[in-house]
C-alpha cells in the first residue's frame, strides 16, 4: 500500500480523497494555484505545493508541475479526482516514466473511451447498443447541416473531447445546427483544446442513467448498480439519485452486464462509469464511458456501503478486488443535490464572491436518514471566476425514496449560504415538485417544467399562514429579548398585545393571540384567517434557522432580519414579512411604493464574465431573437439575444473586456 499520495485536483473532490486517504493511514499532498492558496483542501492535506497562477491552464492542467510536486514530496501515486488531468492519457504515461502510479485506469482504456467519436466506434465493435448518428468529424457548418438532415431532427451536436455539458447543443432545425455547430466548436476549443464535434440522434424523453463499474488488474470486474442523472440544465447534472426510480431488475442487469463487457474489452482497471441514454420504453443506448471517478459517486457509496476512492487506491496499489457481483446489494435510496454559485432567478447565471456565511446541516444519522456533505469550502472561502461554480454536494440516504427526498428538503432548508447567489431555492423547490416526487423524469425536465426560468415559489394560502405565524413568533421573541436585556430602560408589564397584523408582500393577515409564552421554549396559540394553530419553538433571535412545530408539522426555515421585518426562505419560497400592530398596519397601507429603475433600453451583463464578441453595431436594427453579444463565464459561453425588435444606440463594452454583473453592454433607442 502507498505511504503518500498526491491529489492533482482542488475543491470538494480533493477534500473527499484526503478523507479516505486519512482513514487508510496514507499521507496526502495537495497542490494549489494562487487563487487556492487559502483553500480548504490545502489546509486538510499533510503537505501542499504551489503550482502556479490562478488559471487552470497554467497550474492544475500542467502535467510537469504535478510531476515536479511528486518529486519534491516523494509522493508515490497521484489521484486525479475528476476533470483537469483525470482523463489525459499523456499524463498517465508521463507518470509511468517517473515510476509514479496513476490511481485510475491504464492509458489504453483512457484513449479508447476518452474520445467520444472513437469510444462509440469501439462500443459498436464490442456489440454495445449505441445511439444512431454520424461518428465522422464535422468539417464545417454546411457539412453539419447535411449530416443532421440525413440523421433526422432533432440532433445533438457534441464535442468529441467534451464533458460536463460543455461543447453540447441540441438542434431542431437547420438554422440551429449552424449556430449550434459554431458554439459547440468554440466552447470545445476553449475548454478542451480540441474543436472536433460530431452529431447523433437526440432521443426524445430521454433519461440519463449510468452504471458504476469497478475492475482490478486481474480480470475481475463488477457493476454497482445505477445512478439516475436526468435532472440537468444545459447538459450539466443538477440532482442525481441511486437507484433509478425507472429501471426494473431485468433492465438493470442488462445494462450492468453490457457495462462490464465494455470495461473488460478495454482491460479497464479502477472505478469507472458507463453512461447510457434510456428511452421511455427502457431501450438503452451507450453514451460514453467516463474513465474516472464521477462527481455523483457518493450516492453509489451510500446505497452499497463501498468506498469507491478506497477501492481505486487499493486497485492501483496492486490488490485484487475483495468483492464479487453476488456481494453487491443495493440498500435504501440516496439523493445528491449539487449546490452551485449561480443565480436561479437569472437563468442560473454563475456568481462569484466570498462566502460571508456557510453553514451546512449537521452530517451523520438524523432520525432514519443519513446526511452527507462533500465540500471544498468553509465560511470565508472565495468562489472564484477561474473554476467550476460548485460549492458543495449535499447527499441524503434513507430507507425509501420518499424519505430520502423529504430528508433532502429539510437539509436544504437548513443549509445557510450568504455572499454569493446560489441554487438552493431551486433545489428546495424541486424536492416539492410533484413530477420529481413521482419519478417522472427526463433530461428535459427543467426545460419543460421551468420554460421561463425559475421564479420563487408562490406560497398558497396554507403556506402564507405558516409564514405569517413564523413572522409573528419571531417578532415576539425579538421583543422578549429586548425586554429581558433592557428592562431598566424599557420597563414592560410583561403583557403581550392580542391583536397583530403580518404583512407578506401586499397581503395583510390579521392575527389574534390566544396564548403567548415568548421565553424559549416559546409557545403560542393564534388565530389566522379563522384557523387556530399552536406553535412551539426553541428559536432565539440571531439564529438563522427557525425550527419548530406548527400544529403537528415540523418546520425548518431560514430567517434573516431586513429593514423593518424579516426575510423567510422555505421550500423554495422567499418572502419579506413584517409583524405590526393594527394601527401601524393601517398607516403602512398608506405608504407609497418606490418604482424600480427602468433598464428596458439597456443590455446588462447578467454575470461577471469576459466579452467574447459584440455581434451588432451602433445604429443597427435588430430583430427579436438575434444575437447581441456573447459573454463567457466559468468556461461557458452565454449568448445574449434581443428580446424584441430594437435599434442599437450605443455600445459600452468591447471584445475581450471583463465585466461585472449588471454592467451596461449596450443601449437601445
Amino acid at each position: 500500500m502507498f505511504k503518500k499520495i498526491l491529489i492533482a485536483n482542488r475543491g470538494e473532490i480533493a477534500c473527499r480523497v484526503i478523507k479516505t486517504a486519512r482513514r487508510m493511514g496514507i499521507a496526502t499532498v495537495a497542490v494549489f494555484s494562487d487563487a487556492d492558496r487559502d483553500a480548504l483542501h490545502v489546509e486538510m492535506a499533510d503537505e501542499a505545493v504551489h503550482i502556479g497562477p490562478s488559471t487552470a491552464s497554467e497550474s492544475y492542467l500542467v502535467a510537469e508541475k504535478i510531476i515536479q510536486a511528486c518529486r519534491e514530496t516523494g509522493a508515490e501515486a497521484v489521484h486525479p479526482g475528476y476533470g483537469f488531468l483525470s482523463e489525459r492519457a499523456s499524463f498517465c504515461e508521463a507518470l509511468e516514466r517517473e515510476s509514479i502510479v496513476f490511481i485510475g485506469p491504464k492509458p489504453r482504456a483512457i484513449v479508447a473511451m476518452g474520445d467520444k467519436i472513437e469510444s462509440k466506434k469501439f462500443a459498436k465493435a464490442a456489440k454495445v447498443s449505441t445511439v444512431p448518428g454520424s461518428l465522422d468529424v464535422i468539417m464545417d457548418a454546411a457539412h453539419a447541416e447535411r449530416i443532421a438532415g440525413d440523421i433526422g431532427y432533432p440532433v445533438m451536436i457534441k464535442a468529441s473531447a467534451g464533458g460536463g455539458g460543455k461543447g453540447m447543443r441540441i438542434a431542431w432545425d437547420a438554422s440551429e445546427v449552424r449556430d449550434g455547430f459554431e458554439r459547440a466548436r468554440s466552447e470545445a476549443k476553449n475548454s478542451f483544446g480540441d474543436d472536433r464535434v460530431f452529431i447523433e440522434k437526440f432521443i426524445v424523453e430521454p433519461r440519463h442513467i449510468e452504471i458504476q463499474v469497478l475492475a482490478d488488474a486481474y480480470g475481475n470486474c463488477l457493476y454497482l448498480g445505477e445512478r439516475e442523472c436526468s435532472i440537468q440544465r444545459r447538459n450539466q447534472k443538477i440532482v442525481e439519485e441511486a437507484p433509478s426510480p425507472f429501471l426494473d431488475e431485468a433492465t438493470r442487469r442488462a445494462m450492468g452486464e453490457q457495462a462490464v463487457a465494455l470495461a473488460k474489452a478495454v482491460d479497464y482497471q479502477s472505478a469507472g462509469t458507463v453512461e447510457f441514454i434510456v428511452d421511455k420504453d427502457r431501450n438503452f443506448y451507450f453514451l460514453e464511458m467516463n474513465t474516472r471517478l464521477q462527481v455523483e459517486h457518493p450516492v453509489t457509496e451510500l446505497i452499497t456501503g463501498i468506498d469507491l476512492v478506497a477501492q481505486m487506491i487499493r486497485i492501483a496499489s496492486g490488490e485484487k478486488l475483495a468483492l464479487n457481483q453476488a456481494d453487491i446489494e443495493l440498500k435504501g435510496w440516496a439523493i445528491e443535490s449539487r449546490l452551485y454559485a449561480e443565480d436561479p432567478y437569472r437563468n442560473f447565471l454563475p456568481s462569484t464572491g466570498r462566502l460571508t456565511r456557510y453553514r451546512p446541516p449537521a452530517e451523520g444519522l438524523q432520525g432514519k436518514a443519513i446526511i452527507r456533505n462533500d465540500t471544498g469550502v468553509v465560511e470565508g472561502s472565495e468562489i472564484s471566476m477561474f473554476y467550476d461554480p460548485m460549492v458543495a454536494k449535499l447527499c441524503t440516504w434513507a430507507p425509501t425514496r420518499m424519505e430520502a427526498i423529504d430528508a433532502m428538503a429539510d437539509a436544504l432548508d437548513t443549509f445557510v449560504v450568504d455572499g454569493v447567489a446560489h441554487n438552493i431555492p431551486f433545489l428546495s423547490a424541486l424536492m416539492q415538485h410533484p413530477r420529481w416526487r413521482e419519478g417522472r423524469l427526463s433530461t428535459a425536465f427543467i426545460a419543460e417544467e421551468f420554460p421561463d426560468g425559475f421564479q420563487p415559489v408562490i406560497p398558497d394560502e396554507s403556506d402564507l399562514e405558516v409564514l405569517a405565524a413564523i413572522t409573528l413568533a419571531a417578532e415576539l421573541a425579538r421583543k422578549h429579548r429586548l425586554d429581558h436585556f433592557a428592562d431598566r430602560l424599557r420597563p414592560h408589564s410583561g403583557k403581550v398585545s392580542a391583536q397583530w397584523e403580518v404583512r407578506i408582500g401586499e397581503r395583510y393577515f390579521p392575527i389574534v393571540l390566544h396564548e403567548a409564552k415568548a421565553k424559549p421554549p416559546a409557545h403560542f396559540v393564534m388565530n389566522i384567517g379563522g384557523k387556530t394553530m399552536a406553535l412551539r419553538s426553541d428559536w432565539k433571535p440571531g439564529e438563522m434557522i427557525w425550527s419548530g412545530l406548527i400544529g403537528e408539522r415540523a418546520v425548518n426555515a431560514q430567517i434573516r432580519p431586513v429593514l423593518n421585518g424579516v426575510r423567510i426562505d422555505w421550500m423554495g419560497m422567499s418572502v419579506i414579512s413584517r409583524a405590526m400592530s393594527p394601527r401601524v398596519a393601517e398607516l403602512d397601507r398608506l405608504m407609497p411604493m418606490k418604482a424600480p429603475p427602468d433598464t428596458s433600453k439597456m443590455l446588462l451583463c447578467p454575470m461577471p464574465g469576459l466579452v467574447v464578441s459584440i455581434n451588432v453595431a451602433t445604429g443597427q436594427e435588430v430583430k427579436a431573437g438575434e444575437t447581441l453579444a456573447v459573454v463567457e463565464a466559468m468556461k461557458m459561453e452565454n449568448v445574449l439575444r434581443a428580446e424584441r425588435d430594437l435599434v442599437v444606440s450605443a455600445i459600452n463594452a468591447k471584445k475581450g473586456e471583463s465585466l461585472a454583473v449588471d454592467a451596461v453592454i449596450m443601449e437601445f433607442e
